[in-house]
């Protein structure tokens, strides 16, 4: 399985929970279950998170990273069509200025649907099933798709993350 990061997975990981400079085995972890092909996160949503960031800020320090890029940067194209099948998911009657604030989600939720049976979509949105347009959130745009969808909290368990995992016996 594949498991396709949204941006903030890392924005929000950073601020509330796990602080680069308290956490810096989780940040690890990420690299490396990017280099074993676990997780990978878009190109533009890897841009989502550089974005706005000052020098000296950790988190875009640690994005910014060589080591970073190339393990956790997924190396494709998206499927035109799956994009537009996601699109039409948040309605038809969106302004371009709705279409920025929808941002970059359309574009994970496609790679998810390009195989939707070895891909999964990690983000801390949660489900509004009530909101349209482009307040829809991801986890009910994947369920339109049929993507599945689940919270970085699940992701650790799944792939076994613990405080030490980097630890010899």
């Amino acid at each position: 399985m594949l498991y396709l990061l949204d941006a903030n997975v890392f924005i929000q990981g950073h601020k509330d929970y796990w602080p680069i400079d308290q956490f810096p085995e989780i940040w690890e972890w990420f690299c490396y279950v990017g280099r074993r092909g676990d997780v990978k996160i878009l190109r533009v949503n890897f841009d989502e998170v550089q974005a706005g960031r000052k020098s000296g800020d950790p988190l875009l320090d640690w994005i910014s990273a060589k080591n970073t890029q190339v393990d956790l940067l997924l190396d494709e194209s998206a499927n035109v069509k799956d994009v537009h099948v996601v699109r039409d998911c948040y309605g038809n009657d969106l302004s371009e200025d709705d279409w920025e604030q929808v941002g970059r989600d359309p574009f994970l939720i496609a790679y998810a649907l390009a195989d939707p049976a070895n891909r999964t979509v990690v983000t801390f949105e949660s489900r509004a099933p009530k909101k349209q347009g482009k307040n829809r959130r991801i986890p009910d745009i994947c369920t339109d798709v049929g993507v599945e969808c689940i919270h970085p909290n699940q992701l650790t368990r799944i792939l076994g993350f613990t405080t030490g995992w980097n630890k010899k016996p």
